[in-house]
C-alpha cells in the first residue's frame, strides 16, 4: 500500500510523512524526489527543464522503484511528493494500479496566506523563491483537479502531528473497510477501529 502525501512545496509533507510513518506499523518513507535527483546526476545532463518531473523517465521510475521496494519489504510506503500536473499523476497512479498497489492519496492543504507564512518563516530552508513560485500552480491544480482527486486535509489550523494522525486514522479505517475478512468478522463494540 502507498500513502501519497501531495500538496505544494513548503506545506509540511516531509515533516508529516515522518510522523505518519511512526503511526502506521510496517511503513517506510520513500521520497520520490531522490529519483529526480538521480536523473539530475546523469552526465552529460538530460534536456534542460525547470522541474525533473517533466523528464519522461521520472514517472515510470517512481512507479518501478516503489513497486520493487514493496515487493522486497511488504508493508506501506509513505510518499511525500508534490505532483501538480494531472497527466503526471494519472501516469503514476495508473502505473501503480497495474501492479495492484492500492494508493491512498492525500493533499495537505492550506490557504495561500498560511502557505506564504510557512515558507517565509521556514527555519531550515529560509524563504525559498522556488517554493513561492509554486503557490499559483498549486492553487490552480487544487481548484481544477487535485482538490477533487484526493482526501484533503486542511492543515491551516493543524500541527504536523495532528495532520499525521488524521492521515493514519483515515488509512487505518479505509484499510479495515476494504478487507473482506474484517467485514465478515463480528464487531462487539465501537472500538473496533484502531485510532491513532
Amino acid at each position: 500500500m502507498i500513502v501519497w502525501l501531495n500538496g505544494t512545496h513548503g506545506v509540511g509533507k516531509t515533516t508529516t510523512a515522518a510522523l505518519v510513518q511512526q503511526l502506521i506499523p510496517g511503513s517506510r518513507v520513500f521520497d520520490a524526489e531522490k529519483v529526480g535527483e538521480t536523473l539530475m546526476d546523469v552526465h552529460p545532463g538530460l534536456p534542460e527543464t525547470d522541474n525533473f518531473q517533466n523528464w519522461p523517465p521520472w514517472r515510470p521510475l517512481v512507479v518501478e522503484t516503489a513497486r520493487r521496494i514493496l515487493d522486497y519489504t511488504g508493508g506501506t510506503l509513505v510518499m511525500p511528493m508534490t505532483v501538480l500536473v494531472e497527466s503526471y499523476w494519472r501516469e503514476i497512479s495508473q502505473g501503480l494500479a497495474s501492479y495492484d498497489i492500492p494508493v491512498h492519496h492525500f493533499v495537505l492543504h492550506a490557504d495561500q496566506g498560511t502557505l506564504r507564512g510557512r515558507i517565509q518563516d521556514d527555519s531550515v530552508m529560509g524563504p525559498s523563491s522556488f517554493r513561492f513560485s509554486y503557490l499559483s500552480p498549486y492553487a490552480e491544480a487544487f481548484q481544477s483537479w487535485l482538490g477533487k482527486e484526493a482526501h484533503v486535509i486542511d492543515t491551516a489550523e493543524l500541527t504536523p502531528a495532528q495532520a499525521a494522525s488524521e492521515v493514519a486514522e483515515t488509512v487505518n479505517i479505509s484499510s479495515f473497510l476494504d478487507d473482506p475478512k474484517t467485514l465478515s468478522e463480528p464487531r462487539n463494540d465501537t472500538n473496533s477501529f484502531r485510532h491513532v
